[in-house]
């Protein structure tokens, strides 16, 4: 079974910036569509952008022109390029495919506050 393990979150100020990895078990994002998704308390599990195996990018409406998702399949790792963070922002972030998902790794928290 493949696992999923997403890092990099953390508490930042609004406006700034953090990029989040999330590391396959073995390889995969070759293969698949990778998606970023979110929870922020008392909210369901968001999408919040995807890559396709071709390199197609899907992002949605709410973080369009501040996030940015890209893959190294090399390296097996997925990831999310968050810039002009807001408060809205904050949640836990996970990855998974998008399709046949895989069990949900912990996700790892981002905290946009001053």
């Amino acid at each position: 079974q493949v696992q999923l393990v997403e890092s990099g979150g953390g508490l930042v100020q609004p406006g700034g910036t953090l990029r989040l990895s999330c590391a396959a078990s073995r390889s995969i994002f070759g293969i698949t569509v990778m998606g970023w998704y979110r929870q922020a308390p008392g909210k369901e599990r968001e999408l919040v952008a995807t890559i396709s195996s071709g390199g197609s990018i899907y992002v949605a409406d709410s973080v369009k022109g501040r996030f940015t998702i890209s893959r190294d399949n090399a390296k097996n790792t997925v990831y999310l390029q968050m810039n002009t963070l807001k408060p809205e922002d904050t949640a836990v972030y996970y990855c998974n495919k998008v399709f046949q998902r895989l069990p949900w790794g912990q996700g790892t928290q981002v905290t946009v506050s001053s």
